[in-house]
């Protein structure tokens, strides 16, 4: 696979309120709320294309479809995003991770936002996503 560039970065939390407090109060960062829900993020924060607090609920429900994180998995602390060239790669990626011997938690699959994306977990807690976001590629 070939990485093109860090396209995300989250702290992923089980208490928003908390940690908005952190990075929103404290450290002053721009954070807006994503619609009716708890996510905040900005994409105007120096060096990074995307950085977001994303509840633990919602990571649940992006990959595996409950808001509640299961039992039997580690929760996680944070995500990464990769970005690959395309759609394509992002499936292509999420192979080449199953054959390495990953789980994926779910298979590459495009969001309602445009965002393609395959996620696994990484054994130190961290949600890995290879995506492909179309509105990082314009010039």
């Amino acid at each position: 696979m070939e990485i093109e560039f860090v396209a995300s970065v989250a702290v992923v939390t089980p208490d928003p309120p908390l940690s908005r407090k952190l990075f929103v109060d404290a450290i002053g960062l721009p954070l807006t709320k994503h619609a009716d829900d708890e996510y905040y993020f900005s994409e105007a924060v120096q060096g990074a294309k995307h950085f977001g607090v994303w509840p633990l609920s919602q990571a649940a429900e992006a990959c595996f479809g409950t808001t509640e994180w299961p039992a039997d998995r580690v929760v996680p602390q944070a995500c990464f995003e990769f970005e690959v060239a395309s759609e394509t790669a992002v499936a292509e990626a999420g192979a080449e991770l199953e054959a390495d011997g990953y789980t994926v938690l779910h298979p590459a699959r495009t969001e309602p936002w445009g965002q393609t994306v395959v996620r696994v977990l990484s054994a130190e807690g961290v949600i890995v996503g290879i995506s492909y976001q179309p509105w990082m590629h314009e010039a």
